[in-house]
This record gives structure tokens, sequence and C-alpha cells, in this order.
């Protein structure tokens, strides 16, 4: 389940990501299986732990970037910046 996500996410162009055709870079996703959740932002991450980015941000068929943010800070889950 995991690999099929990850080529999904790999092939959408929207997201930053490179296709294969149009580049021949290869963008690398760290997955490492641990007992305890914690969450590493890198690069452009890093702004969306800025309150207006967060609120300004709407995935489609997902909910608000501000509201699973608010979970995982209520649930207090480390988030590394």
């Amino acid at each position: 389940m995991r690999r099929n996500f990850l080529s999904l996410l790999a092939g959408l162009t929207g997201l930053g990501f490179a296709s294969p055709l149009q580049s021949s870079r290869k963008m690398k996703i760290l997955i490492k299986s641990a007992h305890e959740v914690q969450i590493f932002l890198l690069g452009e991450g890093v702004s969306l732990m800025r309150t207006a980015v967060a609120n300004s941000v709407f995935p489609v068929g997902w909910p608000a970037l501000s509201e699973g943010l608010a979970k995982t800070i209520q649930k207090k889950t480390p988030i590394h910046v």
C-alpha cells in the first residue's frame, strides 16, 4: 500500500516532483517505520509552520492543513523544522 502511494505521489508534477520523462533527477522520500511518530520538515516545508501559510493551504480531498496541524500539536507529535 505504501509503495502504491509513493508511486502515485512521485508521478504528480503539481507537487514539485518531476516525472521520469521531464528529468533524470530522482527525488528521494524517506519513510522509516518507528514506534513513535515524528514529522521532519525540510526546505520549503518549514514555511508550513507559519500560521498564515497553514491557514491558507486546503488540499483536495483532505481537511485543511491548519486542522491537521492542530490535531498533530494536540497529540504532542514532535515536529522538527
